[in-house]
């Protein structure tokens, strides 16, 4: 057993024993904190709902409209003009969206061009360099209560086009 191995098999159970031991020492009543804890997980989880029936509906019209289709089809003469492959695009404005469907789609990516293809390893990097900005923001700053989210919109989109460029030019540069 590699020491990698041996430290990430034994760090969350140390880490939990090192939270009890303190919480023991301090007085803390560490199981009913747990139970409270559970149950605000528990109502969490159900306010969450209406926000996540809403984005997957909302993922499934766009792309069975054939809107996101159409868009494709409209841009695709100035991707290869820049040398991006269209296949890509559908992954790069669904992620900021969800992470399901993103992740469906880089599968989907990689099971039709080969994992070790150009448009393999970009969507994989694409997936690992962008993040659900707009899911983020709709669930869980929803969830909280919180109304204005302008700036948070404008940076999280920001990041993931940064993101999305940053993975294109490393993949091309790496791998092109």
């Amino acid at each position: 057993m590699g020491i990698v191995t041996a430290v990430s098999t034994w760090l969350i159970p140390c880490f939990i024993l090192i939270v009890l031991v303190v919480a023991t020492w301090k007085r803390v009543p560490t199981y009913e904190m747990f139970v409270e804890g559970g149950k605000e997980g528990v109502s969490m989880a159900f306010s969450l709902l209406p926000f996540l029936v809403g984005m997957i509906v909302s993922i499934a019209i766009l792309r069975s409209s054939g809107a996101l289709e159409a868009f494709i089809n409209l841009i695709t003469p100035f991707l290869v003009q820049i040398g991006i492959p269209p296949d890509i695009i559908p992954l790069a404005l669904v992620r900021p969206i969800s992470g399901t469907a993103a992740l469906g789609m880089t599968t989907e990516l990689i099971q039709t061009h080969d994992p070790d293809s150009f448009i393999g390893r970009l969507a994989s990097t694409m997936q690992g360099s962008t993040d659900t900005t707009l899911y983020i923001l709709t669930v869980y700053f929803g969830a909280v209560g919180i109304r204005k989210m302008g700036y948070a919109v404008k940076v999280g989109l920001l990041a993931d086009l940064v993101g999305i460029i940053a993975s294109i030019i490393i993949v091309t540069l790496i791998f092109g």
